[in-house]
């Protein structure tokens, strides 16, 4: 498998399971316990692992073209 593939496959697991977890978290702070405090730290975990995909797809594109002007 492509070194960049296996990256990518990294990427999107660590994202989507942060993203699952704050789902989870704000949803259980709206809901379930009407906590702000608790939906505050969900609405961060979203954040942060959308700014984790994307910062890491920015990073995996641009070794891509360095690895690739290189030829």
């Amino acid at each position: 498998m492509n070194p960049f593939a296996r990256m990518l496959t990294a990427t999107k697991t660590v994202g989507a399971i942060i993203l699952t977890i704050g789902i989870a978290t704000f949803l259980y702070g709206m809901i379930v316990n009407d906590y702000v405090f608790i939906s505050g730290i969900g609405v961060g975990a979203v954040m942060g692992a959308v700014f984790i995909f994307i910062i890491s797809m920015f990073l995996i594109a641009a070794e891509e073209m360095l690895t690739k002007s290189k030829k």
